[in-house]
């Protein structure tokens, strides 16, 4: 595979980011994603008790990723948690060297954390938003389309289409994330400008992943108009159709307000259907291209996967 700016400012051997996702992106996941080539992620919530206290926890996910990899790996901090800045500090207490943080302002934390020598890329869904990335000084972009699972901009730009716009714009690596779960994924979004991509979706599906067999397995069921987005009027959501995201449509349909919505949500339904597996009542984050994906492998084994068949599919182009 080619070897990209992305892979020497980061430290890794492919140019791939596994997605931080808040629940399920654990040690155990990212340490077999990193020793693969790429770069895994962990998140601050991911094996937490429902109660638990994020701090702690990433303390221990940090240390506990360090005694399975000697290779680079992320942490991910949306900063829309009400503990982002106390989460940041940890992160640069315990020596992180690359920081990803999206929902919010990179201007909150950019310059800070890159004085400490940290790597920090920010998640962007605009052209708009990725000169702001640059001009907070962020060392990389990741330009998210609507296909991705889970929150997504107001703009629902897809991603084929901001790719090129965003890289046009802007003279930092971009990396592309949103619907992508294989090699011709991959291709399609180097071709187009990107300097890596970014998978979620497909790193859900994996051994490693903490997340409930229902999910999982409803993920592997699940075919192109399987999906939906939600919560316009908080922050456009793309999970899997469930009974969850059906009321949720139809409360929308009949006019519901931004409050309704909030109240209907209620709290942490992404950790019922994530961690629990309640496919009624969970919120199922879930990426527009699912129904490519058809078995559980190994992390490692994915990431070997990508790598292969990229060179399959660029040498079948010469």
């Amino acid at each position: 595979m080619k070897s990209t700016e992305i892979c020497r400012l980061l430290g890794i051997q492919y140019p791939i980011l596994q997605g931080g996702m808040l629940w399920i992106a654990t040690a155990e996941l990212a340490a077999a994603v990193s020793n693969a080539g790429a770069l895994g992620v962990i998140s601050p919530y991911a094996g937490m008790d429902n109660m638990g206290d994020p701090v702690k926890n990433l303390e221990d996910q940090i240390k506990k990723t360090r005694q399975m990899t000697s290779f680079p790996f992320a942490v991910n901090i949306p900063l829309d948690l009400k503990d982002s800045g106390i989460l940041i500090d940890l992160a640069i207490r315990q020596a992180v060297k690359i920081i990803i943080t999206a929902a919010g302002s990179p201007e909150m934390y950019s310059e800070f954390i890159k004085g400490m020598g940290i790597k920090v890329l920010h998640l962007v869904s605009s052209v708009r938003q990725a000169r702001l990335a640059e001009a907070s000084g962020v060392d990389i972009i990741i330009c998210e389309g609507v296909e991705a699972a889970a929150h997504n901009g107001f703009d629902e730009l897809p991603l084929f289409s901001l790719i090129p716009q965003i890289v046009d714009e802007v003279s930092l690596p971009v990396i592309a994330a949103g619907g992508i779960v294989d090699s011709r994924g991959i291709v399609a979004s180097l071709a187009l400008g990107a300097a890596g991509v970014q998978l979620g979706t497909r790193f859900v599906v994996v051994e490693e992943n903490i997340a409930h067999q229902n999910y999982k397995q409803a993920i592997l069921e699940a075919g192109d108009k399987d999906t939906a987005i939600t919560a316009r009027k908080l922050l456009p959501t793309r999970s899997l159709k469930s009974g969850f995201s059906k009321q949720l449509l139809e409360l929308e349909a009949h006019g519901a307000t931004a409050g309704e919505i909030r109240r209907f949500i209620g709290y942490r339904r992404a950790r019922k259907g994530q961690i629990d597996g309640d496919l009624e009542a969970g919120e199922l984050y879930c990426g527009a291209s699912a129904g490519l994906l058809k078995e559980i492998l190994p992390a490692g084994q994915v990431v070997k996967n990508l790598v292969s068949e990229y060179q399959i599919i660029i040498n079948e182009l010469l």
